[in-house]
């Protein structure tokens, strides 16, 4: 699969740019920006709206985003800049771990929600980055997740 490198630091990213580096859609895609990526760092928009189909759900009458969603944004911004990585073009990207979570205050529709991802590093096909998930500029959210990039064949 022979994605062509874009050179996207420095840049905002829309919804469309995101998802020619992300494999995910509608309803798992959960970034709709990118304000800020560099090599070591990208910052990614989430707006959360009522509409989101897991409030209807979680929880009827008391609607907030649930946690393993906040990190699966953090875990999709750090995806648009390790997947533009000139050694992960037309990969995916595989959870391997995340430690450290914490959850420090709900996120409720209306919410912007600022994902800011460190790049931290990377050996061999492993990549750890550590995330924090904002609203209005207050922590609800961190942790250290770690990815592995494999071929969409090795995947199968």
């Amino acid at each position: 699969m022979g994605k062509k490198e874009q050179n996207i630091l420095g840049k905002v990213l829309d919804v469309r740019m995101i998802q020619s580096i992300l494999p995910h859609r509608y309803p798992f895609l959960l970034v709709d920006r990118v304000v800020e990526i560099s090599e070591k760092r990208v910052v990614g928009i989430k707006n959360v709206t009522i509409n989101e189909p897991f409030f209807q759900g979680h929880f009827p009458g008391h609607p907030i985003m649930p946690g393993v969603l906040i990190i699966e944004a953090m875990a999709q911004v750090g995806g648009v800049g390790a997947l533009n990585i000139k050694d992960n073009l037309g990969k995916l990207a595989y959870f391997l771990s995340i430690d450290n979570a914490r959850f420090r205050k709900p996120v409720q529709p209306g919410d912007v929600l600022r994902l800011e991802v460190d790049l931290l590093k990377t050996k061999l096909s492993v990549m750890k980055v550590h995330g924090v998930a904002k609203v209005e500029n207050e922590v609800v959210a961190d942790a250290d997740m770690m990815f592995a990039f494999i071929t969409p064949e090795e995947g199968k």
